[in-house]
C-alpha cells in the first residue's frame, strides 16, 4: 500500500540511487519516494560493517542517542526539527514515534528508532533497499546518485571519490560515550533532576563529585592509558562538538567543571548543597534501563575505562552496556566541491549529503538528506526546484557548507544562529533570536507555498 502523502508513481521514471542508509541517505530515499519517483538504496551492512555500527539496520545511532534540544522558539537545532516536521521528515517521525524522556531535548530508544526507519523504507512500494557495497563512483548511465555514507565512507568509495575530486578528505575522530546499566548505579548518591528542573524535572541522573574527588577523577583521566593512534591518523583535529573527555581535561583542570560536568541549576537532596562538580546521565532506551553519560566521549582503552569512570560516586558497581570508542570521520571540502543542489561540480549526477558534506550531528545530517532527496525528485521529475530560504534553519545550513564557509578554512558545523542572515537594528540577544525564528517561519511558510504550487503544475 502506497503511504499517506505519497504521490503516484511513473514506471519510465529512472530510479534515483542513494547510497548510504544512515539518517541522511534514509531521509533522501524516502523523500525521493514520496514525490513519487523510484529509489534504490544502498547498504553494505550487514555484508560490511564498520568499526561503529553493529547491525545492518538503516539509520543506526553510533554516538549519542539525542537528537539535541527541541525547543524550537530558543534554539536553531529545536528551529530545524520544527521545519523538518513541517517537510514530512521519516527522521523526525521515527524520533517522535521512539521518544525517551531528556528534558528540552529529543532523545530515543536507538533501537526502535532504527527498527521504525528500517521498516518504514522496507516497504515502501516505491523503495528498493539493496545490502551491496558500492565501491566507486557510479557512471553517468546509471542517472542520478546520492552519496550518502556518511562519516564511515568504505575505503574503496573513499579512494574514488578523492580520486575524482582531486582534493585530499578532510578528517577528524569522532568518540562515542559510555552507557550504563541503571539498576548498577548507587541512588542512595545519585538522583534524578534536571538542569534547573527543565522538562519534567527528573529526566537526567546526577553524580556529585567534591573537590578531592573531581581532582582525583582528573588525574586519572590524565594519566589513563588511551587508544593508539595509527601514523596516518596522528595529525587528524578532533571536532570540537564531541571532543574526548580526557582531551578536555589536557585543556585545564577546570574545563570539564565548566563544561560537561558542571553543577549549575543541580542541588544535592541528600546535601541540599550544589556539588563542585557532576556527572549526568541521560535515558538511553525507551525502557529505561540504560543511560548513557553525557559528554563523556573517549578515547581511553575499555579497562581503563571501568577503573577511571567507577571512581565517580554513584558509579562504583556500575556495569557497562557499552564502553566508549573512537572513530575516524571524513568529509569533503564541500564550499570548494559541491554547486548549490549538492552536485558534485564536473560531474552533476552525482549529489552528496549528509555528514559527509561537512554538516555535524544527527538532525543536520538527515536535513541535507531531505534537501538532496527533494532536488533529485524534482530533476527526475522535469520540476524546478528552488531550496529553502537562507532565512529558514534549513537554507542556512545548506548556504554554510555550498558556499556561505570559507573553503580554505572549512570544518564541520552544527546548525547555529550564527549561520542566520543577520537582522538590522539593535536588540537583545533573546529579541534578536525570536526575531530570527519568526522570520524562518515566515520564510519557511511562503517557501512550502510555493513548491506545492509548483508540484501541482
Amino acid at each position: 500500500m502506497t503511504p499517506r502523502g505519497a504521490l503516484p508513481i511513473n514506471a519510465a521514471m529512472k530510479p534515483v540511487h542513494v547510497i548510504g542508509g544512515g539518517l541522511a541517505g534514509s531521509e533522501a530515499a524516502w523523500q525521493i519516494a514520496q514525490a513519487g519517483v523510484p529509489v534504490i538504496l544502498y547498504e553494505m551492512r550487514p555484508e560490511r560493517m564498520t568499526p561503529a555500527h553493529r547491525s545492518g539496520r538503516l539509520a543506526e545511532l553510533v554516538c549519542s542517542n539525542s537528537f539535541r534540544s527541541d525547543d524550537a522558539e530558543h534554539n536553531a537545532v529545536g528551529l530545524l526539527h520544527e521545519e523538518m516536521r513541517r517537510l514530512g521528515s521519516l527522521v523526525m517521525a521515527a524520533g517522535d514515534a521512539a521518544r525517551v524522556p531528556a528534558g528540552s531535548a529529543l532523545a530515543v530508544d536507538r533501537d526502535l528508532f532504527a527498527e521504525e526507519v528500517t521498516r518504514t523504507l522496507q516497504e515502501h512500494p516505491h523503495v528498493e533497499v539493496r545490502h551491496d557495497e558500492v565501491t566507486g563512483l557510479p557512471p553517468e548511465d546509471w542517472g542520478a546518485v546520492i552519496i550518502a555514507t556518511g562519516p564511515l565512507t568504505a575505503p574503496a568509495l573513499g579512494e574514488a571519490i578523492r580520486d575524482a575530486t582531486g582534493e585530499d578528505s578532510l578528517a577528524f575522530f569522532d568518540a562515542i560515550a559510555p552507557i550504563v546499566y541503571k539498576d548498577s548505579i548507587d541512588f542512595s548518591v545519585a538522583w534524578f533532576q534536571s538542569r534547573y528542573d527543565k522538562g519534567d524535572g527528573a529526566d537526567y541522573i546526577n553524580c556529585p563529585l567534591d573537590r578531592a574527588q573531581y581532582e582525583a577523577f582528573i588525574a586519572a583521566l590524565l594519566t589513563g592509558e588511551k587508544t593508539e593512534f595509527r601514523d596516518w591518523e596522528r595529525s587528524t583535529p578532533y571536532f570540537e562538538g564531541c571532543m574526548p573527555i580526557e582531551v578536555m581535561a589536557e585543556r585545564g583542570p577546570d574545563t570539564l567543571r565548566y563544561g560537561p560536568m558542571k553543577p549549575v541549576g543541580l542541588t544535592d537532596p541528600h546535601t541540599g548543597r550544589r556539588p563542585y562538580a557532576v556527572v549526568q546521565l541521560r535515558q538511553d532506551n525507551r525502557l529505561g534501563t540504560l543511560y548513557n553519560m553525557v559528554g563523556f566521549q573517549t578515547k581511553l582503552k575499555h579497562a581503563e575505562q571501568t577503573r577511571i569512570f567507577r571512581m565517580i560516586p554513584g558509579l562504583e558497581e556500575a556495569r557497562f552496556a557499552r564502553l566508549g570508542g573512537l572513530h575516524r570521520n571524513t568529509f569533503l571540502n564541500s564550499p570548494r566541491l559541491l554547486d548549490a543542489n549538492l552536485r558534485l561540480k564536473g560531474r552533476p549526477h552525482i549529489r552528496f549529503a549528509g555528514q559527509i558534506t561537512g554538516v555535524e550531528g544527527y538532525v543536520e545530517s538527515a536535513a541535507i538528506g531531505l534537501i538532496a532527496g527533494r532536488l533529485a525528485a524534482a530533476e527526475a521529475r522535469g520540476l524546478s526546484f528552488r531550496p529553502p530560504p537562507e532565512t529558514t534553519a534549513l537554507g542556512a545550513l545548506l548556504h554554510h557548507i555550498t558556499g556561505g564557509a570559507m573553503s580554505d578554512s572549512f570544518q564541520p558545523m552544527n546548525i547555529n544562529f550564527g549561520l542566520f542572515p543577520p537582522l538590522a537594528g539593535r536588540m537583545g540577544k533573546r529579541e534578536r533570536r525570536a526575531a530570527m525564528v519568526a522570520r524562518a517561519r515566515a520564510d519557511l511558510g511562503r517557501w512550502l507555498g510555493e513548491i506545492a504550487g509548483l508540484a501541482a503544475e
